[in-house]
């Protein structure tokens, strides 16, 4: 399939978001023009960023309502577009034919398009390495992008945490398999798991979810071992900025096929203690105080820890195919800790914890 080039049109969902805001940014810092998709494009409050930049004075980024639930919602946002980064969440991940029904609805604006050559789809490194049995870690503990979690598992269902993993699966199936059998033959999906995404936030609402909403508890000295992503899980880094560079030079790549998925991490881990006792170090001039780390764990869980870091301890990460396919050098964790802590406070309002 044709790349994207510069002085193309690219669609990008999600553009309020964390990884969506920063990769809008990058499109037009390689010179795209950009359709901005956002849920309500008079909320100030999530767009005012995007409307900040200096591309949206000239015209060369453009913001446009659509509701993800809405069947058609892309019809017109997407017809004349070169390329889409189809980062945005859906409402739920716990119901698999809603998962399925939104993305056969963004599939059929692609095919009506009639000029979208490239689809560059958002997952996550959820959709490699989270298994409903830990177990199966130490079993396979290669993490590349040849690794699926075990869907054999009878335990992996939506009611035990394992729905935003299967939802993450089905998207990058639903855009590669429709790519593979369009009629069109026009167009190609490529899939981005991306790792635990830190580093600057562009815009307050931002800074209030996610890891780094995690960080910014940090910052304020309410710290608590996030277990979310599995018990006692380092966090696996890639700043956010890399990411998007990522996406896009997926978009640009004469290399990829169709169905490729490509894991967008720096192989850097940390665990949670690490990064709150770290602000200290990477900004001293803060005099952060972290406070007391709370663990909130279950005590069935607490009796496992050495197993559990054990486990993690013992993953091979693997970042060597998208290096590969895009000029990418990954930031090192403490640059992206430095800038993420201070549009945390610059730019989120977060009070520090100071000795």
């Amino acid at each position: 399939m044709a790349e994207i080039r510069t002085g193309d049109v690219v669609a990008v969902t999600g553009a309020a978001g964390f990884i969506g805001g920063w990769v809008v940014r990058e499109l037009l810092d390689r010179g795209y023009r950009v359709r901005a998709c956002v849920r309500a494009t008079d909320d100030e409050t999530k767009v005012g960023f995007l409307r900040a930049m200096p591309a949206f004075a000239s015209g060369r980024l453009t913001l446009h309502a659509a509701d993800l639930d809405e069947a058609g919602c892309f019809d017109d946002v997407f017809r004349g577009c070169d390329g889409v980064a189809h980062v945005s969440h859906v409402s739920t991940y716990d119901d698999p034919d809603y998962v399925r029904r939104t993305c056969d609805h963004i599939i059929a604006s692609i095919e009506g398009s009639g000029s979208v050559r490239r689809v560059v789809v958002t997952s996550s490194i959820a959709a490699v390495i989270s298994e409903a049995d830990i177990g199966e870690l130490a079993r396979r503990p290669v993490v590349d992008e040849d690794r699926l979690p075990d869907e054999s598992n009878p335990k992996r269902t939506p009611e035990r945490g394992q729905g935003y993993s299967m939802g993450k699966v089905i998207a990058e199936r639903s855009f590669a398999d429709a790519a593979a059998s369009s009629p069109s033959g026009r167009w190609d999906a490529i899939t981005v798991c991306p790792a635990d995404n830190i580093g600057p936030i562009l815009s307050a609402h931002q800074g209030r979810v996610n890891w780094q909403g995690l960080i910014g508890k940090m910052v304020a000295g309410r710290c608590e071992i996030f277990h979310g992503t599995g018990p006692y899980r380092p966090w696996m880094i890639v700043d956010v900025r890399d990411n998007a560079a990522c996406h896009v030079g997926l978009l640009e790549s004469t290399t990829v096929r169709n169905g490729e998925r490509f894991i967008a991490m720096s192989t850097e881990t940390r665990d949670y203690e690490t990064i709150a006792r770290s602000i200290d170090r990477v900004l001293p001039e803060l005099h952060h105080d972290p406070g007391p780390i709370a663990d909130n764990a279950p005590d069935r869980w607490k009796e496992r820890e050495d197993e559990f870091r054990s486990i993690w301890a013992g993953l091979e990460l693997h970042n060597e195919r998208i290096r590969a396919a895009v000029p990418i050098e990954f930031r090192p964790f403490d640059d992206s800790l430095r800038d993420c802590v201070e549009s945390l406070i610059a730019v989120g309002g977060i009070e520090v914890n100071r000795k």
